[in-house]
C-alpha cells in the first residue's frame, strides 16, 4: 500500500473536479485528483462534446440530402454517411480535449491518481486499481462523481437497448430506433439520427415533449419533429422490448434499436458516502452556500448535489470550491444559471419564466421580424425578456430558434449584472444577426419596438 497526503482530495476528474483542481493548483494549494476513467468526465467522454459532434455531422448530411428542396437554386446528388467514420472523427475530438485537460492540471501541479476511491473515514480515502491500493489522506475532499444514465427495470441496458453513451458508439445508423424518454438528451440525440435517416419514434409519459421546459418554447421543436418525419407518441409508458418491438401502455413499436434517455441518478455507489452518513437531499447530497456537506471539510458540486444537472453548473463550483479551500472569503451567490437545449431549433433559459414572479411581465421578439433569420432560412422562434414591473429589472431570458445557443452568454450576463430593460435596449446591437431580437424584445417592453 502506498500512502499519499495533500491538502485538497478531488474525487472525479468531469468538469467540475478537473476546474476545481486546476483552480486550486493555480492557488498554490497541493492537489490530488482520482478518477478511474480518462479526465472530463460524462460531458467531454459520453456527453455534452460527442454528442454536439454527432449532431453538427446529422445537420450538414441532412442540409446536404434536402438542399435541391429548397429556395437557394442548389442541386446536389445524394450522400451517404460512414458512422463508422463519423464517430472516429467524434472520438478524435474527445481524445484532444481529454489530452488537453491532462495537459492543464500538470501545467497547475495537480497530481492525478487513477483508480476507485472509497471513503475510508472523512479524512482517508483508498484508491484501487489492478489490485493494488493507494491510501490518501487530505484536509480537505471533493465529492465530484457526477451522474450516471438511469435505467428502467423493464429496459435494462445492454445489447440493442442502449443509453446515450452506446448511441454514441454506433457504427451504422439504424433502419428504425426508438426513444424512450422526450427530454432534451432523447430530443437531440432522436432528431440527430432522424436527419441520418433512422425512422424515429419518440415515447414520452408526459402529456408533451421537453415536459421541463414551457410550451411556447416548445412549440417550434415540435412542429420541427413532425417535418423531419420523427413520430411522438405521448402519454405513453414503454413497457419492455423483445423481438425488435417496444411494448408501451398504447401498443408495440418496431425498432432495430431503443435509446432510453429517462433521467440521470447520481454516481455514489461504492465510494462510501453512506458510511459517512452525510446529510441527503433525496437522492443528493445536501450542500451549503460554499458547497460544503453536513461534515466539515466534505465538498460535493456537479451532479451529486442535484439539479440543474449541467456541466457549466459544476464548473463553477468547482472554481469556488477551491477558492474557499485556499482561504479566500466566497459563497454561492450566482443569479442564474443558463441551459441550452440543442434540438432544432435551440431552447436558451436563463433566469425567472413568466409567471415565476409577483409583479413580473414578459413580452417576445419573433425571428419572423428579423433580418439575420429570414437569410438563413429559419424564421421559427423567438427571443423573450421577463422584467419586474416596478423597476424594470430583467429577471430572465429565454429563445427558441436556429443557433440561439450562442445567445446564452448575453443571457446570464445581463442578469448577473442586474441588467434593466433600458440598459439593453440602449446598447448597439450589430446588424444583421440574431442578437438583434434581444435589444428588440427589450425596447418592445418598453412600448417602442422599431421592427414590429
Amino acid at each position: 500500500m502506498t500512502d499519499l497526503k495533500c491538502k485538497l482530495l478531488i474525487i472525479g476528474a468531469g468538469p467540475g473536479g478537473y476546474v476545481c483542481a486546476i483552480r486550486a493548483g493555480q492557488l498554490g494549494v497541493d492537489t490530488i485528483v482520482v478518477d478511474e476513467a480518462n479526465p472530463g468526465g460524462t460531458c467531454l467522454n459520453v456527453g455534452c462534446i460527442p454528442s454536439k459532434a454527432l449532431i453538427h455531422a446529422a445537420d450538414e448530411f441532412h442540409k446536404i440530402s434536402h438542399a435541391s428542396e429548397g429556395p437557394l437554386g442548389i442541386t446536389a446528388g445524394k450522400p451517404e454517411i460512414d458512422l463508422s467514420q463519423t464517430v472516429a472523427w467524434k472520438d478524435g475530438i474527445v481524445k484532444r480535449l481529454t489530452g488537453g485537460v491532462s495537459g492543464l492540471m500538470r501545467k497547475a501541479g495537480v497530481r492525478v491518481v487513477e483508480g476507485r476511491a472509497r471513503f475510508l473515514d472523512g479524512k482517508t480515502v483508498a484508491v484501487k486499481r489492478d489490485g493494488e491500493t493507494t491510501q490518501i489522506r487530505a484536509e480537505r475532499i471533493v465529492i465530484a462523481s457526477g451522474s450516471a444514465p438511469l435505467e428502467l427495470p423493464s429496459l435494462p441496458f445492454g445489447g440493442d437497448i442502449l443509453s446515450s453513451t452506446e448511441a454514441l458508439a454506433l457504427q451504422a445508423v439504424p433502419e428504425t430506433l426508438a426513444v424512450v424518454g422526450a427530454g432534451y438528451i432523447g430530443l437531440e440525440l432522436g432528431t440527430a439520427f432522424a436527419k441520418l435517416g433512422a425512422k424515429v419514434t419518440v415515447v414520452e409519459a408526459e402529456d408533451r415533449i421537453l415536459p421541463l421546459y414551457d410550451q411556447a418554447l416548445t412549440r417550434p421543436v415540435a412542429k420541427r419533429l413532425e417535418t423531419l418525419g420523427v413520430q411522438v407518441i405521448t402519454g405513453a409508458r414503454a413497457e419492455g422490448f423483445a423481438d425488435g418491438v417496444l411494448s408501451t401502455s398504447q401498443g408495440g413499436i418496431k425498432a432495430e434499436k431503443v435509446l432510453v434517455t429517462v433521467g440521470r441518478r447520481p454516481r455514489m455507489d461504492g465510494i462510501g458516502v453512506d458510511e459517512l452518513a452525510l446529510t441527503l437531499n433525496g437522492p443528493y447530497i445536501r450542500i451549503d452556500k460554499t458547497c460544503q456537506t453536513s461534515m466539515r471539510g466534505i465538498y460535493a458540486i456537479g451532479d451529486v448535489t442535484g439539479e440543474p444537472m449541467l456541466a457549466h453548473r459544476a464548473m463553477a463550483q468547482g472554481e469556488m470550491v477551491a477558492e474557499h479551500a485556499a482561504g479566500h472569503a466566497v459563497e454561492w451567490d450566482k443569479r442564474a444559471i443558463p441551459a441550452v437545449c440543442f434540438t432544432d431549433p435551440e431552447i436558451v433559459t436563463c433566469g425567472a419564466l413568466p409567471g415565476e414572479v409577483e409583479g413580473s411581465s414578459s413580452t417576445e421578439f419573433p425571428f419572423a421580424a428579423n433580418g439575420r433569420a429570414m437569410t438563413t432560412e429559419r424564421e421559427d422562434g423567438f427571443i423573450r425578456v421577463v422584467w419586474r414591473d416596478a423597476d424594470k429589472a430583467v429577471l430572465g431570458l429565454q429563445a427558441v430558434g436556429a443557433g440561439v445557443s450562442e445567445l446564452s452568454a448575453a443571457f446570464s450576463l445581463a442578469i448577473e449584472m442586474g441588467a434593466c430593460l433600458e440598459d439593453i435596449a440602449a446598447t448597439i446591437h450589430a446588424h444583421p444577426t440574431q442578437s438583434e431580437g434581444l435589444q428588440e424584445a427589450c425596447l418592445r417592453a418598453l412600448g417602442h419596438a422599431l421592427h414590429i
